[in-house]
């Protein structure tokens, strides 16, 4: 297994026949990432983990994978996506009129509803059905709900900015120079930038202090975001796609805190997976 040899890993049997197991028509890097990663918690008796990476890497992909391999496993996982926990579009709406127009747009911190999110983590270590809402991207709005049932042996929340941390400057006071268009032309007073790290600071910080391990997806860069988005949004139904403008205007809302978990989380991730412009594995590191 090539990922095991570049995370300096000699994988086992039965990794090697839960690789083998998995869904042949999945990207090759991220089945075999799937069976080291669900080996490693089971042998270090995690409960929870986070994945966390810049847009199209690949963590819903990978999710489907971590669950199939855990049933080869016996371990049973359960996921939580953090865009399913968008805030509704009537909710953003609402916070656009009172906090700032860019707040209407889902994605950047401050537009989830991360405490409910953390009540289906704890909730899901437990026996019992919990209620979890699903997020139509194509109706931007909540659509309908799901019932997952626990207890899991690991929960996995994945999302683009879980694990990202909060500026290091309190308050964000001054405000730093914006870094693109969008936060030149509208949020010159940067109350949209001090929103997303007040958010930070809150229930996001709550929901990395709670999770058992993270698992950081590092995109070769934002061209690569640009790119993987675009061709994303082609998968969708052609009324529902965004022009490439709109698709490059959209990332902007995630550059800042993007630009800043690729700064950071390398260092302090449990697990950190370097992405090529491929999509292909090109590094693998696991903390010890």
């Amino acid at each position: 297994m090539r990922l095991a040899d570049l995370a300096g890993r000699a994988p086992s049997a039965a990794v090697r026949a839960c690789y083998a197991s998995l869904n042949p028509a999945a990207p090759d890097d991220y089945r075999q990432l799937a069976a080291l990663l669900v080996d490693d918690w089971r042998c270090k008796g995690v409960g929870s983990v986070g994945i966390g990476g810049g847009q199209g890497a690949g963590k819903s992909t990978l999710c489907r994978l971590v669950k199939a391999a855990g049933e080869e496993l016996g371990i049973r996982v359960a996921t939580l996506g953090l865009d399913d926990f968008y805030l509704a579009k009537a909710e953003r709406a609402e916070l656009a009129r009172t906090a700032h127009p860019l707040l209407a747009t889902r994605g950047p911190p401050g537009t989830h509803a991360v405490a409910d999110l953390r009540r289906a983590l704890a909730a899901l270590r437990k026996p019992g059905e919990v209620r979890v809402p699903r997020f139509d991207k194509g109706a931007d709005d909540r659509t309908d709900f799901a019932t997952l049932r626990g207890p899991a042996d690991v929960v996995v929340v994945e999302g683009w900015c879980v694990g990202a941390p909060p500026a290091e400057a309190d308050g964000l006071a001054p405000v730093p120079a914006p870094i693109n268009a969008l936060e030149r032309e509208h949020d010159g007073d940067g109350r949209w930038r001090r929103h997303i790290e007040q958010a930070l600071r809150g229930e996001y910080a709550k929901l990395n202090a709670e999770l058992d391990a993270l698992v950081f997806l590092q995109v070769p860069g934002l061209p690569a975001v640009r790119r993987w988005r675009l061709q994303q949004e082609a998968e969708r139904p052609p009324a529902q796609r965004m022009t490439e403008a709109q698709v490059f205007r959209f990332v902007e809302h995630y550059e800042r805190v993007t630009r800043r978990m690729l700064a950071t989380l390398p260092n302090t991730a449990d697990v950190v997976v370097e992405l090529d412009d491929a999509h292909r594995v090109a590094g693998l590191r696991f903390a010890e």
